[in-house]
């Protein structure tokens, strides 16, 4: 990990000049600024207000307080010499119930940040849903009632054409595959619902959302890049026992093939994990071409990878993760093994698919104790995870696999959810309490890498 730049022979220009380079947020991390200008309240407000929830009782009602401070990062995005920007949009911004009554301050906001870009020359890339999920729809069933595809599909249209005109790469849903089994299986995350009744009918409509996004902006917007992303993480056994490789192909299944596979028209992987078999009874005429679109390109994002052995008392997938703590890896601030390969795999492996036409990594990036010395913040085990996996990345590239793009996460240190403020993924160092930004030694290792030097 304390490898230098130097040292591991990479720069900008291996990757080619069409290569994209950015650095992606989320608005319910940054924003702040809960309850402004006619902003609604989302799942992430109801749920971090409940005793326990978030790390140290921490809220996201001020976060970075991007809402009134976005010409400051966008103007640090430009600093750091960063091509594309990637961020969503506020559900509840643009509709403070979810439906019905457009909020225009909401659209005015969202019309600033995309000039302001522009104006600095930083090309904005947009994530449609990003987790925020109206409370006011989740009192309804949220993702567990199939009017989200309507309510959806309205939201989508009111984005496309009121940012259509500026924006040309859109992202129609932020891994899916955690909203859902954090949220509704798991209940760690918002809106904290649990089991198999929530889970299977949850997945169900994010799939069908995911496709009718994905129309509504080649509708609406035609000439634009569209695509979709996905959490992954590089599943191995424990063992070369067939109980353990079999374990993994479950848990493979669930992380990485769940959501990709029924875009792509294969459906469900319903024959490694049999506890998906109840998903068809949510199934209505037409779906299955339904859940399907076409998309530009996918969004790959990968951090880690996991050691999985077979578990007898695991309900449903029989099989549990090995911690990584417990492993003698290193490992970051979220107790993730540092595993620069793992990146390379989830290329590799989405490259199996040979319906996917191109994959950018949309998501990538390290949280680890950084302090601020004499006003700096010398990260020296972010600059080596970051170039380890950029490593990879064009070792892939290298190979001839679709990869044609690298976003970094993320921009400032943020509200990582349940984590709270406490893990630090920035380039930037936030003071939450003051609001003050520094650029860290990792940002500017990427301003420099990214000027080629």
């Amino acid at each position: 990990m304390e490898s230098t730049f130097q040292d591991l022979h990479i720069n900008r220009e291996l990757f080619g000049d069409d290569f994209i380079w950015g650095v992606s947020v989320a608005a319910l991390q940054i924003e702040g600024a809960c309850d402004a200008d006619g902003k609604g309240e989302s799942i992430w407000d109801v749920f971090a207000a409940k005793k326990g929830k978030i790390l140290n009782g921490d809220v996201p009602s001020k976060a970075c307080d991007f809402y009134n401070q976005y010409q400051q990062d966008i103007d640090l995005i430009k600093q750091l010499n960063i091509p594309c920007f990637r961020f969503s949009i506020s559900w509840t911004r643009i509709f403070p119930n979810g439906t019905g009554e457009i909020n225009q301050a909401g659209i005015d906001f969202y019309n600033q940040v995309i000039n302001y870009c522009l104006e600095k020359g930083v090309e904005p890339w947009v994530t449609v849903y990003h987790w925020d999920l109206p409370h006011a729809l989740e009192l309804k069933g949220g993702w567990t009632n199939r009017d989200i595809v309507g309510w959806f599909e309205e939201f989508t249209t009111v984005c496309a054409r009121n940012f259509g005109d500026r924006v040309k790469n859109w992202m129609v849903m932020n891994e899916p595959g955690v909203f859902t089994g954090a949220g509704y299986f798991l209940g760690i995350h918002a809106p904290g619902r649990t089991g198999l009744k929530s889970f299977l009918p949850a997945i169900h409509h994010a799939v069908l959302c995911m496709a009718a996004g994905g129309r509504l902006l080649r509708n609406i917007v035609p000439d634009a890049q569209i695509g979709t992303t996905f959490s992954c993480s590089y599943i191995e056994p424990y063992s070369d026992r067939s109980k353990d490789i079999n374990a993994a192909k479950r848990v493979d299944a669930l992380l990485n093939r769940l959501f990709i596979e029924p875009v792509l028209g294969l459906g469900y992987p319903i024959n490694e994990v049999s506890a998906l078999k109840g998903i068809t009874k949510y199934f209505q005429p037409g779906d299955e071409d339904a859940m399907k679109f076409d998309f530009d390109f996918i969004g790959v994002q990968n951090y880690t990878r996991e050691i999985v052995k077979n578990s007898f008392f695991t309900p449903y997938v029989g099989a549990s993760l090995v911690k990584a703590e417990k492993r003698g890896v290193p490992l970051t601030n979220m107790k993730w093994e540092v595993y620069p390969p793992s990146i390379y795999q989830m290329i590799k492996k989405f490259n199996g698919y040979p319906q996917i036409k191109n994959i950018i990594v949309t998501e990538n990036g390290a949280a680890f104790p950084d302090q601020v010395t004499d006003g700096a913040v010398n990260d020296p085990k972010r600059v080596a995870y970051l170039q380890s996996y950029l490593q990879q990345v064009l070792k892939a590239k290298n190979e001839g696999l679709k990869v044609n793009g690298y976003f970094i996460w993320t921009l400032t240190d943020n509200f990582e959810w349940a984590e709270g403020y406490h893990p630090r993924f920035g380039l930037i160092h936030v003071d939450f309490e003051t609001q003050q930004r520094i650029v860290k030694s990792s940002g500017h290792w990427y301003a420099g890498f990214l000027k080629g030097n």
